[in-house]
């Protein structure tokens, strides 16, 4: 099938050359001229695991081209998919649709006879009708349908995402577009890849919707570090015993700094914005997304303690700035805030990532940039680790110990080995681990504990000559408070 993509950042790049790699005809466009000249020379903008090969094999294979404007969409065009940015609106609340309406626009012009739109675009509820609206108004005899064709890409495994995805969304208000889109996913679908056909809106909820639900699961899995920590656990232990419940899962159940991203913090917000529009409140999605900006902000307070409570003239290595490893992207990355706030603070800095260093020098202003990672850490007074790199689990701790100037971790990852590095001399701060492998002091039993035996509940309602007593409180010893909702209607 011939397709056409508009859009050349993370989600059109990935999705062309993986529907060119299923064996369609696709034209990928993108306004940066000087993008587009790369990416027909085989170069790759942004850092993907596989992404360049691909790429480089679909150009070789001629079913891959880039251009920098929309082709004239005769009648032999399939389906153009919209993938274009939609970063925060300028007041930092809800999705900016500029790009997209834009392009309805520009396809309304280029269009023939008849078309078949999808979006791909993450989008707010409603604007697959905004788009339809655009495009007809500009051109009533058009036969056009519009569709939602939401993805589920993570950065670091994008290719494997949408080659071998756990399903396939198509948001369709009639069967037309639907039986052609079924046609373009057939090379993943006839091996058993569910399809999830709803109406248009559904579609553009779904991706919302997974994405806040996830962003849920990190906060929480967040805050039960800190219980850990409190009580003298390990969090990994926790998350896996929750994780196992196939209720549950164990993915997004990674404790650390809070998320960011590109997706996560954007979408979360746009969904509020959404339900807002419609007079709905979204209670736990907006303490979700203040939880984990609070979390952020408490990582350098983190850092300060460990080193006691005074960064002024002391200098911080930091490992890993990107948002997660495999990705060189910095959008929203909680590294950001760390290094302002360490700064603010007096600290000096010194970062390496294995490949976000290009993002992050137009990010970070007044750190020290290093080749690698024995190299930010040495004559360090602590060392943070940001991002859970492969490489940074194999750093030799010996070595880092004859580096630095003071042996301290903070390792907002339980990336490293906290063994290795304390037998190397190493004290270590780790997110939901007891301190250096210490237990507190367990917490003195209540008086009523040590009064009298515990009585089994059965023998008790037996007492006072055979009459029952009063059922106990929960548990049988513990009367549980009530509690106001946090928030009143």
């Amino acid at each position: 099938m011939r397709l056409v993509v508009v859009g050349c950042g993370y989600v059109g790049l990935v999705s062309g050359a993986c529907l060119a790699e299923l064996g369609h005809d696709v034209v990928c466009v993108d306004t940066d001229a000087a993008r587009i000249e790369a990416l027909n020379a085989g170069a790759v903008p942004i850092f993907e695991p596989g992404l360049e090969q691909m790429v480089g094999r679909m150009l070789h294979a001629g079913r891959l081209s880039f251009a920098s404007a929309i082709p004239q969409l005769g009648n032999d065009i399939d389906a153009v998919f919209i993938a274009v940015g939609t970063p925060p609106s300028k007041n930092g609340f809800g999705a900016d649709l500029t790009y997209v309406y834009a392009v309805a626009r520009e396809i309304a012009d280029r269009a023939g006879q008849k078309l078949l739109v999808v979006t791909k675009s993450t989008v707010p509820v409603g604007t697959g009708d905004m788009i339809e609206r655009i495009i007809r108004e500009r051109r009533p005899d058009l036969d056009l349908h519009v569709a939602s064709n939401p993805e589920f890409l993570r950065e670091g495994s994008a290719l494997r995402d949408f080659m071998e995805p756990d399903r396939i969304v198509l948001g369709c208000n009639l069967a037309a577009p639907l039986k052609t889109l079924q046609a373009i996913y057939d090379p993943i679908t006839r091996f058993g890849v569910p399809i999830l056909a709803t109406d248009r809106k559904a579609a553009e909820l779904i991706k919302y919707a997974a994405n806040a639900f996830l962003a849920v699961k990190i906060t929480f899995i967040n805050e039960i570090a800190d219980l850990c920590e409190a009580i003298g656990t390990d969090v990994n232990d926790v998350a896996n015993g929750v994780g196992l419940d196939r209720r549950i899962g164990r993915a997004f159940l990674q404790a650390g700094p809070g998320y960011g991203g590109s997706c996560f913090p954007k979408d979360t917000a746009a969904l509020i914005a959404t339900a807002q529009d419609w007079a709905v409140n979204l209670r736990l999605v907006e303490t979700t997304i203040a939880t984990n900006e609070a979390r952020k902000r408490s990582m350098a307070r983190r850092v300060i303690s460990a080193m006691g409570g005074n960064v002024f003239g002391k200098t911080v290595a930091i490992l890993g700035l990107t948002f997660k490893p495999n990705t060189d992207d910095m959008r929203d990355a909680p590294s950001i805030g760390l290094v302002s706030a360490l700064q603010h603070a007096g600290a000096k800095i010194k970062v390496y990532d294995p490949e976000g260093m290009e993002h992050a020098r137009t990010m970070l202003a007044g750190v020290d940039y290093a080749i690698n990672a024995y190299d930010c850490a040495e004559h360090a007074d602590c060392i943070v680790v940001m991002t859970e790199w492969e490489e940074f689990a194999s750093l030799n701790a010996a070595q880092l110990a004859d580096l630095v100037r003071t042996r301290l971790v903070v390792d907002m990852r339980n990336a490293l080995d906290p063994e290795q590095l304390r037998a190397a001399g190493f004290t270590v701060s780790a997110i939901g681990r007891p301190a250096d492998g210490r237990v507190p002091t367990p917490m003195p039993l209540p008086a009523s504990a040590l009064a009298e035996p515990l009585i089994p509940v059965r023998a008790r309602r037996r007492k006072a000559n055979g009459k029952p007593l009063p059922r106990p409180p929960i548990a049988g010893h513990i009367q549980l408070p009530t509690i106001a909702p946090a928030f009143p209607e």
